[in-house]
């Protein structure tokens, strides 16, 4: 069954007590994906992703960008490839059909008002609707666009629409973000590739999947510098060529199977995970007792026996502790043998698995941005439901280690970042089956 093919009303049903054994193989990552799927727009030529995974966001970002001129093709499966190995898209955007992306595909997906910098960049304009209202605050777009005005773009915003023109092409510039934002960077990163002379931006995002990004582009002919540090120096080319990218593997699935193990106990190894990537969140496992081993296959993560040691954690941008990581987390120190508490810096209205969790038994306690998690001896399972994409994989966590039966309703929010979830657990020996809606 893919992405695509799984229904909204689906739920999970999880039967805690099993321990984890075996190897789990980690998919491409979904935020490297969807800007580089959106980075197609850049040339007339074929840019070909491998290892690209099979998530419901990479589905519907292919219609989203098939309606600017995007054909979308994934090749057939080959001899040993396996459900859980990546998928190979080439993408090209022959010619642009249409550079206004409308509010009914902006708001199925955040990510797609990022089209606004290739398609600026590479047309003179763009229409992009504001994105919704979405579960985790209000992600303002701001950013976005004072960086493209930095390079030349005159921006009006109208009727819930971003307009954005340069006639004449955009310019370099100079960019400093006010605060990192990862999106704004991979756009302005973008738009920065075809703009005349040269940009600099300062207070650049430094997570691996800009890096990604930033690798792709320069094997389309894009000169870039900087990149994996805070200041970014692009000179701008005429024309990009097509490439051929392998997608780095994802360091947030990698994070939350390690924390499944440690909190259903077993001993795995996360097959093609790259321990460089979350070094904060793997030093935080190993702080809490758990073992943890760079191998030439992955990453291998055990636990034994030995109770978890609670940890205080604060989440911050790249190189720090991913706020992506931090339900997880949270779901681990509820049966930690001790006190826990989890700041969270990044988004405002991240705590909403807390009520969920609190259903299986767990003590949290919330002040403002700050969680203080209260380890039980146990948890037992509950009908739950899952609010946001992070939130919902938290409440499998506490599946895993509670007593009974777990169902979790709305699991959709898990089949937009999390391939074959069910699958790769229950090979492990997880008793986590999908009860199809």
């Amino acid at each position: 069954m893919t992405g695509s093919q799984r229904g909204s009303m689906d739920k999970i049903r999880i039967v805690g007590g099993n321990r984890l054994n075996g190897t789990i193989p980690i998919s491409g990552a979904k935020n490297a994906a969807l800007p580089l799927m959106i980075a197609s727009l850049l040339t007339d030529e074929v840019l070909t992703l491998e290892n690209l995974p099979r998530l419901n966001d990479v589905v519907t970002l292919s219609r989203i960008l098939g309606n600017h001129g995007v054909d979308f093709s994934i090749d057939g499966r080959r001899a040993g490839e396996t459900g859980m190995t990546g998928q190979t898209a080439h993408l090209r955007a022959r010619e642009i059909v249409d550079t206004t992306a409308p509010y009914e595909f902006v708001r199925q997906m955040r990510a797609s008002f990022w089209v606004i910098g290739p398609l600026l960049a590479r047309m003179g304009e763009a229409k992009v609707s504001l994105p919704g209202g979405c579960a985790i605050g209000t992600r303002p777009v701001d950013f976005f666009i004072q960086g493209l005005k930095a390079l030349g773009a005159d921006i009006d915003i109208d009727g819930g629409y971003v307009h954005a023109r340069a006639l004449n092409g955009l310019k370099g510039g100079h960019v400093r973000f006010p605060h990192v934002s990862v999106g704004a960077t991979h756009v302005v990163l973008m738009a920065a590739s075809l703009a005349a002379g040269d940009t600099v931006i300062e207070n650049a995002a430094r997570e691996p999947e800009i890096g990604d990004l930033a690798d792709c582009l320069g094997k389309m002919g894009a000169k870039i510098s900087g990149a994996g540090t805070g200041t970014l120096h692009v000179t701008g080319v005429p024309r990009l060529s097509g490439a051929r990218h392998r997608i780095l593997p994802d360091r947030i699935e990698t994070g939350t199977y390690a924390m499944a193990v440690a909190m259903a106990g077993g001993d795995v190894t996360l097959e093609g995970a790259r321990p460089e990537l979350l070094q904060a969140a793997l030093d935080v496992l190993r702080g809490a007792g758990v073992e943890v081993a760079e191998t030439n296959r992955g990453i291998r993560i055990a636990r034994n026996g030995a109770g978890l040691k609670p940890v205080d954690v604060e989440t911050a941008p790249f190189p720090g502790f991913p706020t992506d990581l931090q339900a997880q987390l949270m779901a681990l120190m509820c049966r930690a043998d001790g006190t826990s508490t989890i700041t969270e810096t990044i988004f405002e209205n991240r705590f909403m698995h807390v009520q969920e969790l609190a259903r299986l038994g767990a003590r949290i306690q919330l002040d403002g941005q700050q969680a203080t998690i209260d380890g039980v001896e146990r948890l037992t399972g509950a009908e739950v439901m899952a609010t946001d994409l992070r939130a919902s994989v938290s409440l499998v966590i506490a599946g895993l280690a509670a007593e009974g039966e777990t169902v979790i309703n709305r699991v959709y929010h898990l089949d937009r970042g999390f391939e074959r979830l069910e699958e790769k657990l229950s090979r492990c020996g997880g008793d986590v089956t999908r009860l199809v809606g």
